[in-house]
């Protein structure tokens, strides 16, 4: 049942009412004619009252779940949004609509103080009906009062993945939105995602401690991208494969196309190549200067570019709905990744491609990545020099550039550690990046062995999505039977519009009945040796499973049944 406060709702006391209500609000200020999936039902659960888990697949239209909805409710709407750019461009496509939909407005840190109080004045007064914020301004007590006072009806978390150390994409600053969550009284709660294995969408809920929620999830399928893998032996003969697909693919008019590299070396290079071949290409990372990437930006949506070379810095917040092909130059760390990277082709609906060029060798650079728990010793000084500074009475914290020369420790190893001490409650960490002790924090020890635990944990599950990664470019099967699976969702045929498929390699297996198969999609089993899963796909003969302690596992079903190896949890 939804919570009590739906009654004596703006948007209408019945479901019809609010169903009518918000198809004339999608007509009136979006031109929609018709919902794509999942949106009308996550509009309802939030105009409803009820806290809304929406997990809808990239170029799906989210934000269009609470720019209507947020129309529909009797009180100001708070999104908040990780990337700057991000919080930009939804501004922007709101101020275009302000007669219809009410003003939209920023709220970050490259505002004067005089910008930030008068925001903050107009969403308390009304004339400012969307703030966009990051999540650091909820480290900012006086933000979080004058948000309270104009008392929000829906609080949205956009990118909602963010929330989740299991998600690819985790950001320490997500987990404070619980508690600012219940600071504001608890409004609806809208957590919206392109892309959540079952284990994140738990999280997402847990940590944002929503009540009852209603987990929207729409299929991930997206029939229009052919998916496809090009294998190459050696190194030279993959950096021409790159250059050589995306040679083709423009070469018949079917561009403008992303490529993504996983190092800044890497794009700088296939962006020199492909320029010296006459086409218009561009490289983007997070090492150039801020100009130049928003000057790459601005080329590449006002149709000056062929082709942007990236890494995944060049990523959230990039919607360019005709993009036709997206070609990965190495594997993405997970297939939660690749997902979302390949998800930025053929927004328009119209066809695109997702290549992945490929050589075994590429993933050792990916376990290097997932690779590398820091030693407890190291988490221990820095838990330890944090709680030394408060008990000196340093009540500003201490400046991570500090702590960087007490402890030797380069930026990106040491921001690590800081967020694994902020998910063992150890440290907090404010709006300025200092790091103070969290209340009833653990001693340096105890918090270092936690920390530790968690970090290898961390690393047993990014070595399983690697493995997972190789499973995808190495199955002869069908490529996208494969990658929703890991999803969670079961496709009962293969798709035609891989290249599995076109080679006749993904042959039509039996179907699997759920009445069939001891273990069905979505059931919670216990290994003897892995503890607690889910079930993410089954095939005819094995299944993969995806623990809470060890990650992603394909197991024979013939030797789990042989031997015991699993048994299902009520």
């Amino acid at each position: 049942m939804p919570p009590a406060r739906a009654q004596d709702n703006p948007a209408g006391n019945s479901a019809s009412v609010r169903t009518r209500r918000i198809r004339e609000t999608a007509r009136d200020v979006l031109g929609y004619e018709e919902f794509r999936p999942g949106q009308e039902a996550a509009m309802q659960s939030v105009v409803g009252g009820r806290d809304t888990l929406a997990v809808l697949p990239s170029g799906a239209g989210k934000t269009a779940v609470y720019q209507v909805a947020g129309q529909l409710l009797d009180g100001p709407v708070v999104v908040v949004s990780p990337l700057i750019a991000l919080q930009r461009d939804q501004v922007e496509r709101l101020t275009e609509l302000e007669d219809r939909a009410g003003r939209a407005a920023q709220l970050n840190s490259t505002m004067s103080a005089g910008d930030q109080r008068e925001v903050l004045e107009s969403l308390g007064d009304g004339t400012v009906r969307f703030v966009f914020l990051a999540p650091e301004q909820l480290a900012k007590p006086e933000v979080v009062d004058a948000i309270a006072e104009a008392g929000p009806a829906l609080f949205v978390v956009d990118e909602a993945h963010c929330v989740s150390a299991w998600g690819h994409d985790f950001r320490p600053d997500y987990l404070r939105l619980g508690g600012v969550i219940e600071q504001l009284g608890h409004p609806t709660v809208l957590a919206l995602t392109a892309t959540a294995a079952p284990p994140v969408r738990a999280e997402i809920v847990e940590r944002l401690d929503m009540r009852e929620p209603q987990v929207v999830v729409a299929g991930f399928d997206r029939p229009e991208i052919r998916l496809e893998v090009d294998h190459h032996a050696d190194a030279r003969a993959k950096e021409l494969g790159v250059l050589d697909r995306v040679l083709t693919e423009l070469g018949e008019g079917r561009g403008p196309g992303i490529v993504y590299s996983a190092t800044r070396k890497g794009t700088e290079e296939i962006a020199s190549e492909l320029a010296d071949r006459g086409l218009r290409a561009r490289h983007y990372h997070a090492g150039l200067n801020k100009a130049d990437r928003e000057d790459t930006q601005r080329a590449w949506m006002e149709d000056e570019l062929d082709v942007v070379v990236a890494t995944t810095a060049f990523g959230m917040g990039i919607d360019k709905p005709d993009t036709r092909f997206v070609i990965h130059a190495e594997p993405a760390d997970s297939l939660d990744s690749y997902y979302q990277e390949i998800g930025r082709a053929g927004r328009d609906g119209e066809p695109a491609l997702a290549v992945l060029v490929y050589r075994q060798e590429d993933l050792g650079l990916r376990r290097f990545f997932a690779a590398g728990a820091p030693a407890e010793e190291e988490l221990q000084q820095v838990a330890g020099l944090v709680q030394a500074a408060a008990a000196a009475g340093i009540e500003d914290g201490v400046d991570v550039k500090d702590l960087r020369e007490e402890t030797g420790r380069a930026a990106t190893p040491l921001a690590r550690d800081l967020n694994l001490l902020e998910q063992v409650s150890a440290v907090v960490l404010d709006e300025d990046g200092a790091a103070h002790p969290a209340d009833g924090a653990p001693s340096p020890g105890d918090a270092a062995a936690a920390a530790r635990e968690l970090a290898e944990h961390h690393e047993r599950v990014d070595q399983s999505r690697v493995e997972m990664m190789r499973g995808y470019a190495e199955t002869t099967e069908c490529r996208r039977q494969f990658l929703l699976g890991y999803f969670g969702e079961q496709l009962d045929e293969p798709c035609g519009n891989c290249d599995n498929c076109s080679a006749g390699t993904a042959q039509e297996s039996p179907a699997v009945d759920d009445q069939d198969t001891p273990f069905p999609v979505e059931t919670a089993v216990e290994h003897s040796e892995w503890g607690p899963g889910v079930v993410m796909r089954v095939e005819d003969d094995r299944i993969t499973v995806l623990f809470d302690e060890v990650g992603y596992k394909t197991l024979g079903l013939a030797a789990v049944e042989a031997n015991d190896l699993l048994r299902t949890r009520g």
